[in-house]
């Protein structure tokens, strides 16, 4: 049976220039005032296997770009391009269905993806492999802590085989130490599978540790204010001083860019 997340070696003849390419993209909402600007000519590649989060203050549109990289929402002006497929979409909240398992929600991405029958419940049982969860595939959802679910979430966000994962503050209502392990654990799929990650956080930290370029939104509309390239070796941990150095450097840079929205 062919696997749902193939090895990079196995990935290099069908792999595209790019991962998603966003050309002048441009997002308004009408609002009680007129139309209100929220993204404001985005340009933004994603290189195969690129790991790239996107950071801003609340309301700077992270979430809004991400939506539109999924096609879950059309730009008001400008180009999107994901020539390797439709991305996965990874939410804050896990969003698994509490009547299946955890083993058939993975199923549920792996039949509607058009894998025969007889073939998910292996590939569901390798997923929750890779994602160290190995025997929980008949646990309710119930059952999970909050980290487990997040784990079955990824699982069933890489059982429909995207070259692309998009990840929207996945860690976010976790507690401290859960969240610490998954970083952990979301790296090294990342470097097995060799899968692009778009991945939108407010966590200073959390994008230095897991990226290998943080992109920086200004305050609405959201422009690509600035980008730095994370120049410092994996496994990363988050109290490592060059974590910390850089951090800090791009926390002034926010800080920059939440005080100039708050004189407008």
């Amino acid at each position: 049976m062919a696997t749902a997340i193939a090895k990079a070696e196995d990935r290099v003849s069908v792999e595209h220039e790019y991962a998603a390419r966003l050309g002048h993209v441009s997002k308004s909402f009408n609002g009680p005032a007129g139309p209100q600007l929220v993204l404001d000519d985005i340009t933004l590649d994603v290189a195969p296997g690129e790991f790239v989060t996107l950071l801003g203050a609340s309301g700077c549109g992270k979430s809004t770009l991400l939506n539109l990289v999924a096609g879950l929402d059309r730009p008001t002006a400008g180009s999107i391009e994901t020539p390797g497929g439709r991305p996965a979409l990874m939410f804050q909240e896990h969003a698994l269905f509490p009547w299946l398992t955890a083993g058939k929600n993975i199923e549920l991405a792996l039949k509607l993806r058009g894998v025969p029958k007889g073939a998910r419940r292996q590939e569901a049982e390798r997923l929750l492999e890779l994602v160290r969860l190995g025997g929980a595939f008949r646990k309710r959802v119930h059952e999970l802590s909050g980290g487990m679910r997040q784990r079955v979430a990824m699982a069933r966000a890489l059982a429909q085989d995207s070259r692309l994962l998009l990840m929207d503050e996945p860690f976010a209502a976790l507690d401290a130490i859960t969240r610490d392990v998954l970083h952990d654990e979301l790296t090294r799929i990342w470097r097995e599978t060799n899968v692009s990650v778009l991945f939108v956080t407010h966590n200073v930290r959390e994008a230095v540790r897991l990226a290998q370029r943080v992109v920086l939104l200004s305050s609405r509309p959201g422009r690509v204010a600035r980008e730095w390239t994370v120049d410092i070796d994996q496994p990363r941990r988050i109290e490592d001083t060059a974590v910390a150095e850089l951090s800090v450097e791009i926390t002034e840079e926010l800080r920059g860019e939440i005080r100039r929205h708050g004189q407008h």
